[in-house]
C-alpha cells in the first residue's frame, strides 16, 4: 500500500508505503515520480537506511535534493505510515 504525502512544483510525486519489516528493521519506502512525455521519472528510497532503490530519469541533483528532503521528513513518514496514511478531513 502506498499513501500519497504532496506533490512538488515540477509534478514530481511523493508517495510512502506502509511499515515495512525487512529482517528485524521497520523499514518506510519513499517514491517520487513524474510524468515525462515517455512515461515517468522515477526514484524510491527506503529510510531508515536513505539507500536508493530506483534511480531513473532524476538527475544527481535532484536525489541530492530528494535526500535532503527525505532527512527533514523520515521522522512524518514513520509516524503516518503507522498510523495508515494522512487523515485528511
Amino acid at each position: 500500500m502506498m499513501y500519497p504525502y504532496m506533490k512538488f512544483e515540477d509534478e514530481t510525486e511523493v508517495t510512502f508505503s506502509q511499515i515495512i519489516n525487512k529482517d528485524g528493521v521497520d523499514t518506510v519506502e519513499v517514491h517520487f515520480e513524474r510524468p515525462t512525455d515517455n512515461g515517468f521519472d522515477s526514484a524510491r528510497c527506503e529510510l531508515p537506511s536513505y539507500k536508493w532503490i530506483i534511480r531513473e530519469g532524476y538527475s544527481e541533483e535532484e536525489i541530492k535534493k530528494f535526500t535532503e528532503f527525505l532527512e527533514h521528513n523520515a521522522h512524518l513518514f514513520f509516524k503516518y505510515a503507522k498510523e495508515g496514511g494522512i487523515k485528511i478531513a
